[in-house]
């Protein structure tokens, strides 16, 4: 078993793992920072236990409100049209989520408090509210984007998995179509083969360049050369494929590389590894 899918086994349980990993260790800073700062002057205003159960419980809340989150963004997908929409709907999204953050820290201070013999007492809602959500708006956007970073390499490990995983199939047969159904930007593209000049992997897709234009089709560019390689489609590198009818010339290395220059001006690598095959394609 690899490392990728020992990973892609137990991926829940390292994620969070990682999260309350890295709430713990924010959380225990912020807190002896506020315990330093108050016993700068040897005179502190509040016991030390307090600082870490107010850090605490705010990432404890924070922890339990994320899977939340995760189930929700999801629903959401980034797009490029409509982004006034979407910003609203995080922007509400965000509101709620601090107000349940804020609710359930509150409801744990008090436990905690009482616990200790003591109570705890919020503020004023609205001032304190409005403290809170600034802190958690911050949080929110940090979150979101880690998500979708966290999305984004987790495709390319897997399509790199993928890839590995099915080179031995390259060759199957399979049906030739003459155009490709593509969906980009909440539309249906049909993209001819013929006018496609170059592929390139991009983890569970391949982006097809035609016409000027790039087209995002779901699926490896092992599968896709595998049935488009009777269409004069070879692959050059491991990234890439090229369309033979948009080759203007091809010029080799010393190093036993080449680089491949098509009508369009684009330049492409062509891999050692890739360059016999190609030839003989060619022929």
């Amino acid at each position: 078993m690899t490392l990728f899918e020992k990973f892609e086994k137990h991926k829940t349980t390292y994620i969070y793992l990682l999260i309350a990993g890295y709430l713990l260790i924010n959380n225990s800073i912020n807190a002896t920072s506020n315990w330093m700062e108050t016993t700068r002057d040897g005179s502190p205003s509040f016991s030390m236990w307090e600082p870490f159960s107010w850090e605490y419980s705010s990432a404890i809340s924070t922890f339990l409100l994320l899977p939340v989150l995760f189930f929700v963004w999801p629903k959401i997908p980034l797009r490029l049209t409509s982004v006034t929409q979407q910003l609203v709907k995080h922007f509400a999204i965000s509101l709620v989520f601090s107000a349940a953050h804020v609710f359930l820290m509150v409801w744990l201070r008090k436990g905690i408090y009482w616990l200790a013999g003591d109570s705890y007492h919020f503020g004023p809602v609205m001032r304190e509210f409005f403290y809170e959500y600034r802190k958690d708006l911050w949080g929110y956007v940090f979150f979101f984007a880690l998500y979708h970073l966290c999305i984004f390499v987790y495709r390319r490990l897997k399509g790199e998995a993928n890839l590995i995983e099915n080179e031995p199939a390259e060759h199957k047969a399979t049906p030739i179509p003459d155009y490709l159904l593509v969906k980009k930007l909440d539309r249906e593209f049909l993209v001819k083969v013929a006018d496609i000049e170059w592929m390139e992997s991009s983890g569970n897709y391949v982006n097809l360049y035609s016409g000027g234009r790039i087209y995002p089709l779901r699926s490896t560019l092992v599968d896709l050369i595998g049935r488009l390689r009777s269409k004069g489609f070879s692959r050059i590198h491991r990234s890439f494929a090229v369309n033979h009818n948009a080759i203007e010339h091809i010029a080799y290395l010393p190093s036993g590389d080449g680089e491949i220059q098509l009508k369009s001006g684009r330049k492409l690598n062509l891999s050692r590894r890739y360059k016999e095959e190609f030839k003989s394609n060619l022929v």
